[in-house]
């Protein structure tokens, strides 16, 4: 299904915004049913769209993921500080609204470093005083953790869950497990960490849904979109104690729509479904 709504024009461009290059932010929106995208973005879209028609299931899947692990941390741990790697474009139940729904005084630490998405966020929360929207680039973990504003709202000499949902599949290389063990190893004792990612089940015909979606991601404009498989997500959590992902199985990852879903489910899931991938941990 091609997407009929219109795409903003040039002259809706903030200052920093090249509207003629893609942004990942704007293309996961746009696939949420957001409106934030340009034509370029578009037609990005329409590429994955007509490589794989159920592509957006991807979107709805992650979304639906950290949504549900979101509920879990703010309604069962005593989590008060949530500090969310590339948080995209404000889209509908952002993290801030979820965690402070169930104690509004959770303190929420949002970091992208894409103009779209700071200038919508900082226009969203401007009367939030426990959400705060810092610029910075999430596979620098050290400046991340040195961030002034980051350390102005962060204390952590207690529990934090970080969150990297959909952000680390569009880093390319090895250089993922290093980036993820330093943000471990920077989180005190009682820390939970959210991580969803592009999967390769490692099944042929899942498989080559997620490599005809891959190519046009990494050999597109965007450069970069990589699946990986269990062991390499899984190889991202060392050292943390992974929770449960069902009823049904013991610790681990788990397909998104599959990690504790809100009911039954009545209608089978998509290949694209299944190749996208959630993951929560806990550090002792």
């Amino acid at each position: 299904m091609s997407d009929t709504s219109p795409a903003l024009s040039p002259s809706q461009t903030p200052v920093g915004v090249d509207p003629a290059r893609p942004s990942i932010a704007r293309i996961y929106d746009g696939f949420l049913g957001g409106h934030n995208f340009y034509e370029v973005d578009r037609a990005v879209m329409e590429k994955i769209r007509a490589a794989v028609p159920e592509a957006v299931d991807i979107a709805r899947g992650n979304r639906g993921f950290h949504n549900r692990a979101l509920r879990m941390l703010a309604n069962q741990t005593k989590i008060h500080q949530y500090v969310d790697c590339g948080s995209g474009l404000p889209t509908a139940e952002n993290t801030h609204q979820i965690v402070q729904r169930i104690d509004k005084d959770n303190t929420v630490v949002y970091l992208d470093n894409d103009p779209v998405v700071l200038a919508h966020g900082r226009a969203l929360l401007v009367e939030n005083d426990f959400t705060h929207m810092v610029e910075a680039d999430i596979f620098k973990p050290q400046e991340v953790l040195g961030h002034e504003e980051v350390l102005a709202h962060v204390d952590f000499s207690e529990p934090v869950a970080l969150l990297q949902v959909g952000t680390m599949h569009h880093y390319e290389g090895d250089g993922v497990f290093e980036i993820m063990r330093e943000y471990v190893d920077a989180l005190p004792s009682g820390s939970y960490v959210v991580l969803s990612h592009f999967f390769d089940p490692e099944v042929p015909e899942l498989t080559a849904i997620a490599k005809r979606i891959e190519q046009i991601l990494v050999q597109g404009p965007l450069g970069a979109g990589r699946f990986r498989t269990r062991a390499e997500i899984e190889a991202m959590m060392a050292g943390l104690e992974i929770v449960q992902p069902n009823a049904t199985s013991g610790p681990g990852m788990a397909v998104c729509d599959e990690w504790w879903p809100d009911g039954p489910r009545l209608t089978p899931l998509s290949g694209s479904a299944r190749c996208v991938a959630g993951i929560v941990g806990y550090k002792p």
